[in-house]
This record gives structure tokens, C-alpha cells and sequence, in this order.
């Protein structure tokens, strides 16, 4: 028979009132109840919603090691319990491509932007400076020139005078009419200067490197002189850095959007990727900057003869715009500054995982010393393929004589590769890299050179062993793999306009502005 007293074997509600309170609520604490949970409903979608917008700049998280910023991609634990796993896994890793959170493409121009304003007797001429992807960044800064001073733009003139001494043409290299046409919302382009201006007085104009928005609209008066305006260079006009986010992205556009290679290239580039990948296997394109006018500039002579290092020394002698002619090559080196040999690159990339049968593409021009050189890294990774072994050489005639077309060749196969190792941060590797990273940050794996060649030095010393070698590169490169990050600013301690130079690239890594997160 139940009893309508309390059972004192159980729970009491004394120990636990809270369980045995009454359900019956006055109607006040009913509405302070309601008014609670719509309140947090609300928090929490405002929080959600702004995780998602498109003009989401906000960093991906990173970590901080000491001074150096440490990308997130590629954890220690994360890595080191994915060589635990069986050999499939392990193969996964060596190609897999970071995690990307998420991210994409970003180029819209925000709801502030105006169309291009139409341009009155204003003009803009360019001669763009440097090899290949020194002349396309340079492009596309002055197309963000162009529109900052509200000026139309002349088809730039490419560099005829560098170590290349390539002839080609804009419209040989680029696709003109999309180019001209891409761009007609933001920047007015014309393919030459009207007839009747080309004999009226010019301004020449050395525009600052790495100026902000600021400079150039302070030099817009210079048009109330002159109705055309000459840029030398063409090289770093803009900042990296806190300028418009229209503006940043603007350079995306005409980066990655407009400066299209011409049909010729475009279609031959193409062919080749898919001739690499009808063996059924994936590739590494490698940036082997081993080249001639490399090695001479950096003064970077370990593992050449003699002979070959004076010749270097030479050639930077009677370069007469390379300013440092005396350059210590052992100092260079151990400061990380030179591109690594062909036959340190084959060290590299076996310690990484990489087994003897991966097919590397050699993105580059002729290496230096030829096959007595890469024989080093063909040694461990004899499957290594260059354009010369892709097409016929009536294919490659139209290109040979063209450096600048053929650096086009290679960029195209390297974007699309499936890991992409540069030996040496040039031009190309950067934009490349910063092109990988706009795509969804395809795998680029970058060398830390200066911890490599003292890992090298104790390898050949005996003070490391060779078995643990290995793990000790795999390590070094766990999170320099191309993920997701924020685009490092300048170093610290440096003042004044020197501080720009130490600044990461926009081109190498346009996040936040060009990047943003998906809905």
C-alpha cells in the first residue's frame, strides 16, 4: 500500500530540490522564459550568419611558434598519425591537398564600386619590366593605376631588354580582345595611343613602388599638365597592403580573369597537362630556377667548377642594372638565399616520401651545366619529363625562339600540377603559388632553404643520421604545404619604406581580399 509520505530511502528534496520543484509556473516566469529563448535564437543566428558572408576577411586561425606564424593546415599530430597509417594513407598524404575550410575564389566587386567613368583625353602608357610574371603582376597593377587616376589605359609594352631578349608582343603572349574586353567596367584599354597624341610632349613618370591610394591620387594633377603619361616600370606600383578591398580585387581580376594566355599558348598548354596526365599519373611540377641568370645574380656557386663559377662572376660584372657585384656564395647559401641544387632538391623530395617512379615536370629554362647537373636528381627520381619530351619539335617550334611564350608553357602546367616545388621564391613561384592558393590552395610544398642546407651540411658531417633524415625534412614541412592563411606583413624592426620589401607578395597569397568563405 503506497503511503503519501515521502520515501526516505530515495532521493529527498532537500538533497536536490531542483528536481522535485513544482511544474506549475506563474505566467510571468512563462513570458521571461519565451523572451529568453528568443533572445538566444536570435544571438545565434546573427553569429552563424556572419561566419558565411562573401566579404568574409576575417584570418583563418594560424598559431604562433615563437615569432614565426605557423600555418594550420598540417598539424604535427595530424601528420605524424598519418604516417601510422597503412601505405594507401601514406600515398594520400605525399598528394592530397590541404585542407582549404571552406574557402573560394572571391572577385565581386563590392556594391560601392562604380562602373568605369568614361575618360577624356587622359592616357596611360606602360612598359612592363622583367620576365614573364614580373610583367603580368606589373600588368595588373597599373590596370589598378588606370582606374585609381581615372585614366585609359594603352596596351602595355613587354620587356624586350632583359636577359631573355624576347620579341614577343603583348597580343603573342596575352589574349588582347579579353583583356580589353574583361575589363570594360573597371578601366578603359585601348590597343595604342591615338595618332594625334603620339608627337605631343609626355610625362615620363617613376611611379613609387609600393605606393598607396593615396599617392596616386595626390599625383592625378600631374594631367592638368600632360594628357599622356609614361610608366617605365611597371614592377610592385602598388602596396600590398591596406588598399581598398576594390581595389585588391581588382588586381585579381586582372590577374587571374583578364591577362589570359593567348589561344595559341592557351591551347598548347593545355595539350601538354593532358599528355602528363594520360599516363595515369599524378605529377610534381618542379620550378628548378638552376638556371644561369639566377646563379650569376644570387652569386650562388656551391657544387659548380671553377670554371663555371667564374663565368657567373663574369656575367654579373658586365650586368650593369645588377648593382651587387662582390657576394660571398658560403654566406648566401647558409642564409637560405640561393635555389637549392638538383641534387639537394632529389634529397628533399625523397625525405619528403616522394618514391623513385614520380613523374616530375621540370618548369624551368635550361639548367645550368645541362645534364651533368640534373643527372643528381635524376639519380633518384629518373622519371623526370620536360616540354622537350612532351611534344614534337615542330610543336615547340613556334615557341623555341620565345622565352617569354615558353615561361608561359610552364606556368599553365604548374598551376594544374598536383604538387608544385619551387627550388627558389622568384617571381614565378610566387605567383604561381598565389595562383594555387586562389584556385582552392592546390599542394605547394615551399623549401625551407635555410633549414635544409644546415640539415644537408650535418648530413655530409656525420653529425645527423641518415635514417632519421626523413623525419626530421617531414617535420620542417609539415605546415609549409599551401594552406589556408593570412598573408604575412612586414618584418619586424624594419622602419620606413624598407619594411615594404620584407612584406609577403599580394600575388603570392591574395587572402583575405580575392579569398573569402563559402555560403
Amino acid at each position: 500500500m503506497l503511503s503519501g509520505k515521502p520515501n526516505h530511502h530515495g532521493r529527498s528534496s532537500s538533497s536536490s530540490p531542483w528536481l522535485f520543484r513544482s511544474r506549475r509556473l506563474t505566467p510571468l516566469s512563462v513570458a521571461l522564459y519565451a523572451i529568453f529563448l528568443f533572445a538566444f535564437s536570435i544571438i545565434m543566428f546573427v553569429f552563424n550568419t556572419g561566419r558565411i558572408l562573401d566579404d568574409d576577411a576575417d584570418p583563418v586561425p594560424f598559431f604562433r611558434r615563437g615569432s614565426a606564424i605557423i600555418e594550420e593546415e598540417f598539424l604535427p599530430t595530424t601528420d605524424q598519425a598519418s604516417l601510422k597509417g597503412s601505405d594507401s594513407a601514406a600515398v594520400d598524404r605525399l598528394w592530397d591537398p590541404p585542407a582549404s575550410r571552406g574557402l573560394r575564389p572571391c572577385l565581386n566587386p563590392t556594391s560601392k564600386y562604380k562602373a568605369a567613368a568614361e575618360v577624356l583625353d587622359r592616357y596611360l602608357t606602360v612598359r612592363s619590366n622583367g620576365g614573364l610574371n614580373q610583367m603580368r603582376t606589373g600588368i595588373a597593377d597599373m590596370v589598378a593605376v588606370a582606374r585609381i587616376m581615372n585614366a585609359t589605359l594603352v596596351i602595355p609594352q613587354l620587356d624586350k631588354r632583359s636577359f631573355w631578349q624576347d620579341s614577343s608582343t603583348f597580343p603573342d603572349i596575352f589574349d588582347e580582345l579579353h583583356f580589353i574586353t574583361s575589363l570594360k567596367d573597371d578601366v578603359k584599354i585601348v590597343k595604342e595611343l591615338p595618332k594625334d597624341l603620339q608627337a605631343i610632349p609626355h610625362a615620363r613618370k617613376h611611379f613609387t613602388s609600393w605606393s598607396s591610394l593615396g599617392y596616386y591620387e595626390e599625383m592625378a594633377h600631374i594631367w592638368n599638365d600632360f594628357q599622356v603619361v609614361h610608366a617605365p616600370k611597371s614592377d610592385s606600383r602598388l602596396a600590398n597592403n591596406d588598399l581598398p578591398l576594390d581595389v585588391q580585387r581588382l588586381r585579381c581580376r586582372a590577374l587571374y580573369e583578364a591577362l589570359r594566355f593567348s589561344p595559341p599558348i592557351e591551347s598548347f598548354g593545355k595539350k601538354l597537362v593532358e599528355r602528363l596526365r594520360s599516363r595515369g599519373e599524378k605529377y610534381i611540377a618542379l620550378h628548378l630556377r638552376y638556371e644561369k641568370d639566377m646563379l650569376s645574380f644570387t652569386g650562388c656557386t656551391y657544387g659548380l667548377t671553377k670554371v663555371e663559377s667564374e663565368e657567373l662572376r663574369i656575367m654579373r660584372e658586365n650586368t650593369n642594372h645588377w648593382k651587387v657585384k662582390k657576394i660571398n656564395s658560403s654566406e648566401q647559401r647558409m642564409e637560405g638565399l640561393c635555389p637549392l641544387t638538383p641534387g639537394e632538391v632529389g634529397i628533399f623530395l625523397e625525405a619528403l616520401g616522394y618514391p623513385s617512379s614520380t613523374v616530375i615536370y621540370i618548369a624551368a629554362g635550361e639548367i645550368y651545366g645541362g645534364e651533368s647537373h640534373l643527372q643528381e636528381l635524376r639519380s633518384r627520381f629518373p622519371n623526370i619529363v620536360s616540354k622537350e619530351a612532351l611534344a614534337t619539335e615542330e610543336e615547340l617550334r613556334p615557341f623555341a625562339a620565345h622565352a617569354t611564350q615558353t615561361a608561359a608553357l610552364d606556368y599553365i602546367i604548374s598551376v594544374e600540377s598536383d604538387v608544385f616545388v619551387p627550388s627558389h621564391s622568384g617571381n614565378m613561384a610566387r605567383v604561381v603559388e598565389g595562383h594555387r592558393r586562389f584556385l582552392g590552395h592546390r599542394k605547394t610544398i615551399n623549401p625551407d632553404r635555410k633549414g635544409l642546407v644546415e640539415l644537408f651540411d650535418k648530413l655530409e658531417n656525420g653529425e645527423v643520421n641518415e635514417d632519421s633524415l626523413p623525419e626530421l625534412v617531414q617535420q620542417m614541412h609539415g605546415n609549409r604545404q599551401g594552406g589556408p592563411r593570412k598573408r604575412k606583413g612586414a618584418a619586424s624592426g624594419i622602419k620606413g619604406r624598407a619594411r615594404f620589401k620584407t612584406e609577403e607578395s599580394f600575388y603570392q597569397n591574395p587572402y583575405p581580399e580575392c579569398i573569402c568563405r563559402s555560403k
